[in-house]
């Protein structure tokens, strides 16, 4: 996806209609990429984990959410997106194949990226599975810095970290509701719901630690610290 959209400024798309092809074919997996091989998955699970816990479903609205994620992940992102624009940039135009010799180039930090967040064990789990579809002749021939190996991998490895934090931002106002449930209890209003009764203290409970920010922080600093 990056790779692609940095090698674009060096075409001449009128004149060249396979390299045009090669675009368009690019830009339909856009949308595909954005969610699969940058840390867009991950935050915009652990921000849906969060408003599921302070058991407002509808607030903030989903597009709230999917924005906060879309703009902490450009924040991430930018650098590798830097890095493979100069690798494509240095690489002269010149033809179909110097384009994808430049998308190759700017496939670089990516794979780098990709491979610096997918766990070891998902890795080689993954290097296994690509390696038996081949036949027999060709599995040497799959390594683990292959796309095929790494994007699956890195896109396990991030669920599994998103569901982790998830557990962790959900423990606090799984507290919240059962306390809240044990009073109501107590003075006898079963009447109540204890989800409604909740909601404003884990509001409160929220707004006092300053929570969007500290998960916001927290899910940056996971891919830059």
């Amino acid at each position: 996806m990056i790779a692609l959209a940095a090698a674009v400024p060096s075409l001449a798309l009128a004149e060249r209609p396979a390299e045009l092809l090669v675009l368009l074919g690019g830009i339909a997996l856009v949308p595909i990429g954005l969610v699969m091989l940058t840390s867009f998955l991950k935050m915009v699970v652990v921000l849906s984990v969060t408003r599921s816990a302070l058991g407002a479903p509808q607030i903030p609205p989903s597009s709230a959410v999917t924005g906060l994620a879309l703009l902490l992940t450009l924040l991430v992102m930018s650098p590798v997106g830097e890095e493979s624009w100069k690798l494509a940039r240095a690489v002269p135009a010149g033809g179909l194949e110097r384009t994808l010799e430049a998308a190759s180039a700017a496939a670089g930090p990516l794979r780098a990226f990709l491979g610096r967040f997918a766990r070891t064990d998902d890795r080689l789990t993954f290097l296994d599975l690509a390696r038996r579809a081949r036949p027999p002749a060709t599995r040497a021939e799959v390594k683990d810095s292959d796309f095929a190996v790494l994007a699956p991998a890195f896109v396990v490895s991030e669920l599994r970290r998103a569901f982790t934090i998830g557990f962790l931002v959900f423990l606090p106002f799984l507290v919240v509701d059962l306390l809240v449930a044990n009073v109501l209890l107590a003075l006898g209003l079963t009447q109540l719901s204890p989800t409604s009764v909740a909601l404003p203290f884990k509001l409160l409970l929220f707004v006092a630690v300053d929570g969007f920010r500290l998960i916001a922080r927290g899910l940056v600093l996971g891919y830059v610290a």
